[in-house]
């Protein structure tokens, strides 16, 4: 498995890399170019999520269709050239419109897809893990290179290295990643459509979850550098202080998270342990009246970020099925970057109208509401496969699979040779549906 899914992995953390890097000193950059404010630099911090929302669903949808390397060449080679005009931006505005087309490369929803056609659905929390622990690798090699390379050589340098790790990308993306399998399923195209996603209760409340775990890290990355450097002091290149002790902990804090998650099954126990401590995070930075207390919310949040990283894309592929994971993965995605666009947007506004106080009560009081949503989504462990060569069954009485109670869904790989049977393990077992392809 790691051989299929790592070079997967590491493309989508090189474009993660690439989005990430800028972060530490983004808002401290955008702020001096001509024609910004807080409020501008807000929408530039988050601008390219708009972009990533509206051709989340749109590029979900194509995979499904095309293909998903096509899909991922397409993207990646928008973003380089967002990257290039944001590089050579001299004004907040050419900056923002450089910002909204990196994020017109909107393959995050596809990669993941792809990772959930290459394995099955017993070891997929494990390459969502490896897929997670790529991101947060690259997220935590992003804090250390963004804040130095930024600081001593301007950030600008900055998106010229994004643009050549997307074209590293690409490399991998046909040297080194196979191709999925071939699937087929039994359901309908009307199946496949939005409506049908937007129905589902539980992938709601995940869409939900990733709109406000995103949107509290682009407003983690608004206010962190502001704050330091304007209340306490700090130089952008002393900026990998404030990073350094958050990217330890926060790396630490993932294998935990993913064992309890994953192997025992307390994945929501563990989502709702990550939303108290951004509640906790936040009330610390408000009220801080030290850097010392500053950095010790910085390090509270950036636990709580990464005990969510690797659950989040495992637990929503759980509840998508086969035909829809494109597309659900796209709405999944658009809910986050919709949460990053509003995250920078509050950020801004409030930082600049209000301060750092408000905010922390304000994310506070929709911690305790958004425990209550996770704590009311189905458990997906109860949920068991079967994986039936063609040659043991009798596949002409597949059809009858649809009049099972309890079974979810069911499949062919047609590359494999084998029928996949997802059921409800609480309805219905394993014999009652080799009973019934007998």
């Amino acid at each position: 498995m790691l051989k299929t899914i790592l070079p997967l992995s590491i493309i989508i953390s090189l474009r993660f890399l690439g989005l990430f890097i800028v972060l530490p000193v983004l808002s401290i950059y955008a702020l001096n170019l001509k024609g910004s404010s807080e409020f501008l630099v807000g929408i530039t911090i988050g601008g390219y999520a708009i972009t990533q929302m509206l051709l989340q669903i749109p590029f979900g949808i194509l995979s499904d269709k095309i293909g998903r390397k096509i899909t991922i060449l397409i993207g990646l080679v928008i973003f380089i050239a967002g990257s290039i005009v944001c590089g050579f931006s001299e004004h907040i505005y050419t900056l923002m419109f450089g910002r909204f087309l990196q994020g017109a490369g909107a393959i995050g929803a596809v990669g993941t897809a792809m990772i959930s056609d290459m394995v099955k659905e017993e070891v997929r929390a494990k390459a969502m893990a490896i897929m997670g622990g790529s991101i947060a690798a690259s997220f935590a090699l992003s804090m250390m290179l963004g804040s130095v390379i930024g600081g001593y050589y301007g950030a600008d340098k900055l998106f010229f290295i994004t643009a050549a790790l997307s074209v590293f990308a690409i490399i991998l993306l046909y040297t080194k990643v196979p191709n999925p399998p071939k699937i087929i399923h039994h359901y309908g195209a009307d199946e496949t459509e939005i409506k049908h996603i937007l129905k589902d209760k539980n992938l709601m409340k995940m869409n939900i979850t990733n709109l406000l775990q995103k949107g509290m890290m682009t407003l983690a990355f608004m206010v962190i550098p502001i704050i330091m450097i304007q209340t306490y002091g700090y130089e952008k290149k002393e900026l990998w202080m404030v990073y350094l002790p958050a990217m330890i902990f926060g790396v630490l804090a993932m294998a935990p998270s993913a064992i309890i998650g994953e192997k025992k099954h307390k994945a929501k126990e563990m989502l709702m342990v990550g939303v108290a401590l951004f509640a906790i995070s936040y009330l610390l930075m408000g009220y801080a009246h030290s850097a010392a207390w500053f950095i010790a919310g910085v390090v509270i949040f950036f636990i709580g970020f990464n005990v969510h990283e690797p659950l989040m894309q495992s637990m929503a592929s759980k509840y998508a099925k086969v035909h829809q994971k494109g597309a659900a993965l796209g709405v999944f995605n658009s809910f986050g970057y919709a949460g990053t666009f509003v995250g920078g947007v509050f950020g801004g506004y409030f930082l600049q109208h209000f301060g750092i106080m408000e905010i922390s009560w304000v994310i506070f009081t929709l911690s305790i509401f958004w425990i209550g949503l996770i704590a009311s989504l189905q458990n997906p462990g109860i949920n068991k496969n079967l994986y039936l060569a063609y040659d043991t069954i009798n596949m002409s009485r597949a059809e009858h699979l649809m009049n099972v109670k309890g079974i979810i869904e069911w499949y062919r790989n047609e590359s494999e040779q084998i029928l996949i049977v997802k059921y409800d393990s609480k309805t219905t077992d394993k014999e009652t549906i080799l009973a019934v392809l007998q």
